[in-house]
């Protein structure tokens, strides 16, 4: 049964009275609509007219949840999820003498074409327009005793609050906030791309409220506006833990926000989760119970590479092990092992730090990430006299980390010794599956017949639905390029050799490319070619567009 609370009190009893199997709140919205001789729409091809929106009260449309559709030979269709809940519609008719006409829709629509159309706190900022609790006062310094107090009220902690609450409960792994001179722009990062997020247009006149309020929360100097700062937040909703890093920038226009959201009981989803090819995963559980030696994970900032690693560590964790790790930051907490987050104020460094873990007798270090050579210098040490040593590194293939490291000052023949394993890794967007469909497009087909391991494979497209908010992805996966030392690659690693010869003779004694991995998922029908050489090296694919 549709439950009772989603309509009025007197939708309820009409459908108490009646003989319509009420299963769905949509089937009941669609039989009164018939009863009563009202249209019914669930919203998923209709667009709002923005002028239409912008001559009724924000407050009224969020508060009775109502919005406006269109307007038609002088009257104006309304969306309404509750037939006889009209105390809405009668306030706006009186404040607007104009004639409105409902139409119902379902509720949950309802309120996401809201929320899309009227922006993140709308009903908040139509308060403070209203009010005019107090005057926001950008660049001046002597001001900031006025801000402080701005950024205090409880209009702009409730603000700051829902965009905070709407980017976790959307997925998003970052909040930008980016200060333009005509508009304050807000976007979330989620499943890797940035979408912006519909916000009202008077959000600009309340910026330096709105960044004050980030730099209370996240313990920073709100008086000091011309250097960068760094700080974190952390929250709890819905009783998980929620770390948020903070840095703030100065622009041309005001001061730029990117928050980073780090979910603290994720959950470990294990090797098992991470979704290695059977090859890839055999060769990489024998790797995580070698005694000693170096293994990297690389790519680029978001590409997965932690989660990677606490997927190994958690699969190696047991009684007979000391593991240790030093990280910036620490962004889960594993059971079991200790964690030591670097803190540079106080001269905690990875090098620094390092060398002290190796004082703690550890069997297997993990190190958030080697940025430097002395850094590097201390891991190879480390692995040459006896431990496990996992770690991070950013270059574009698995072949090229051999080679980086050279760069950073390692002795080729330190690197050959020492180093056992390298995953390169990137995200690819899955597919949603109450939307995809069979792609049979004439250049979806040119490409299963350039590319060998797509012959024969069913490939999907997207097409957007309201369960992927039209983006016709929800979640990621990872694809991998895995390679192992072997005596070879340490010969043309010894005499010079470049990235591109230690390739090919990895390619040849069988290791799998990223993109090569990617079609893997393609024909699995987890994802699609574009996503694929979205985030890889176009290999002989010319002519198929990347944002297909």
């Amino acid at each position: 049964m549709v439950e009772r609370q989603q309509l009025s009190a007197m939708d309820a009893e009409v459908l108490a009275g009646s003989a319509v199997p009420a299963d769905s709140e949509e089937a009941v919205l669609q039989w009164l609509a018939g009863e009563y001789g009202l249209g019914y729409t669930p919203l998923d091809k209709i667009e709002p007219d923005r002028g239409l929106l912008a001559r009724f009260p924000a407050r009224i449309l969020l508060k009775e949840e109502l919005l406006p559709l269109r307007e038609t030979d002088g009257v104006i269709e309304v969306a309404v999820s509750r037939l006889f809940a009209t105390p809405g519609l009668d306030s706006l008719r009186a404040i607007t003498n104009l004639k409105l006409s409902p139409i119902l829709a379902p509720s949950e629509a309802l309120q996401r074409e809201i929320k899309k159309h009227l922006g993140v706190g709308a009903d908040t900022l139509n308060l403070l327009e209203q009010e005019d609790f107090f005057q926001v006062v950008a660049d001046d310094h002597h001001d900031d005793g006025d801000l402080d107090k701005a950024a205090e009220d409880a209009s702009i902690i409730r603000f700051v609050n829902q965009v905070l609450g709407d980017a976790i409960s959307l997925r998003a792994s970052d909040i930008h906030v980016e200060p333009f001179e005509h508009e304050l722009r807000i976007r979330y990062r989620i499943d890797g791309l940035l979408q912006e997020v519909p916000v009202p247009a008077q959000i600009k006149r309340f910026q330096p409220a709105i960044v004050s309020r980030i730099k209370i929360l996240s313990n920073l100097n709100i008086a000091e506006k011309r250097v960068p700062q760094d700080g974190r937040i952390k929250i709890r909703v819905k009783s998980s833990d929620v770390d948020i890093r903070v840095s703030v920038i100065p622009m041309l226009h005001g001061e730029a926000v990117v928050l980073r959201l780090l979910r603290q009981d994720s959950g470990m989803i294990g090797l098992a989760g991470i979704g290695m090819a059977p090859r890839e995963r055999e060769i990489f559980d024998r790797v995580l119970e070698m005694p000693h030696g170096i293994a990297l994970v690389t790519g680029p900032t978001g590409s997965g590479k932690t989660t990677t690693l606490y997927s190994a560590l958690h699969q190696i964790n047991d009684e007979v092990r000391k593991i240790i790790t030093i990280e910036d930051p620490v962004e889960y907490q594993l059971k079991g092992i200790n964690q030591i987050q670097v803190n540079e104020k106080a001269g905690l460094t990875f090098s620094r730090g390092l060398r002290a873990i190796l004082r703690h007798d550890p069997d297997v270090v993990l190190i958030g990430e080697i940025r430097d050579q002395e850094t590097a210098q201390i891991a190879v040490q480390a692995s040459l006299t006896g431990h496990m040593v996992f770690s991070t590194l950013h270059t574009n293939d698995a072949p090229g980390a051999l080679t980086r490291l050279v760069d950073m000052g390692v002795e080729p023949y330190l690197v050959a010794s020492s180093l056992e394993a390298v995953i390169a890794q990137r995200l690819v967007r899955v597919l949603c599956e109450e939307c995809k469909v069979e792609d049979t497009s004439a250049r979806t087909t040119a490409l299963r017949e350039r590319v060998a391991a797509l012959r024969g494979a069913k490939i999907f497209r997207t097409t957007g639905c309201k369960n992927c908010r039209m983006t016709g992805y929800t979640g990621r996966r990872a694809i991998f390029e895995l390679m192992t030392m072997s005596g070879p690659i340490r010969t043309i690693l010894l005499r010079g050799g470049s990235s591109i010869e230690i390739k090919d003779a990895a390619k040849s004694e069988g290791m799998k490319t990223l993109i090569e991995d990617g079609w893997r998922l393609v024909c699995d029908g987890v994802t699609t070619p574009s996503e694929v050489l979205r985030v890889s090296k176009d290999e002989g694919t010319d002519g198929f567009a990347v944002n297909a």
